[in-house]
């Protein structure tokens, strides 16, 4: 039996971002499907993070058109330091299911169960902004895994992280996004090869480069994204 094809989540035609007088994208056209795991590289300033902003709706384009035909409740954005509210890590979570509507004692059961499935039940009464940045990253995980999100959007999840934590994490966004739309910027070129199946590559705001994860490490490359691969550009 045929497969039907993956629905589009976003669709940019042209899009373009300026801060100021910076321009930060410049004319990217691009399609993201459902199910697919986009890993977002490029040295820094390159529009990475502007890049997952506007898919998220969080700036708007300056020039082109961009569709996002996923509804802003079915997203979630991690950033590189998560915002942790002035409460423990249970309400952290229990916080974010209560005000999509869960009764407060169904969001504390729920958000129990999430903070368990990042291993995270011990210190559930702590106040989240004591635990280290990658006990943070893992409640931000658990925060959004208890939302049901379909899109993932990540920003440099793991880039302050030591290595243990680094795994850990890493570990834990693949479970995460297991049936889900991810994209994702890294600078990890390993990480990239283990989570992603598709790479774009951008350079002072502009797309050099968009392939299928194996083209991208064993294909022919833009002079830019070459250097970048080979750790020649920062």
């Amino acid at each position: 039996m045929t497969r039907a094809p993956a629905a589009p989540l976003f669709v940019l035609r042209g899009a373009g971002v300026r801060y100021g007088g910076i321009e930060a994208l410049h004319e990217v056209t691009l399609t993201i499907l459902a199910g697919e795991r986009v890993a977002l590289v490029g040295a820094n300033g390159s529009g990475k993070s502007t890049l997952l902003r506007l898919l998220h709706g969080l700036l708007p384009a300056a020039t082109g058109d961009v569709a996002s035909l996923a509804p802003a409740r079915d997203q979630a954005m991690l950033f590189q330091r998560p915002h942790m509210l002035r409460a423990s890590a249970l309400s952290n979570v229990a916080l974010a299911l209560w005000l999509r509507g869960a009764r407060w004692r169904d969001a504390q059961r729920w958000a129990g169960a999430a903070l368990a499935r990042v291993g995270l039940e011990q210190v559930a009464r702590q106040n989240a902004r004591t635990l280290s940045g990658g006990q943070q990253q893992r409640l931000a995980l658990a925060r959004a895994w208890a939302l049901s999100p379909a899109v993932l959007l990540l920003d440099e999840p793991t880039a302050s992280l030591d290595p243990t934590a680094k795994r850990d994490v890493e570990a834990l966004i693949g479970e995460v996004a297991d049936g889900r739309t991810l994209v994702f910027a890294s600078h990890n070129l390993g990480q990239v090869k283990r989570l992603a199946t598709r790479v774009i590559y951008l350079e002072h705001g502009r797309v050099l480069a968009d392939l299928p994860v194996h083209d991208f490490f064993h294909g022919a490359l833009p002079k830019e994204a070459q250097l970048f691969v080979k750790g020649e550009l920062a």
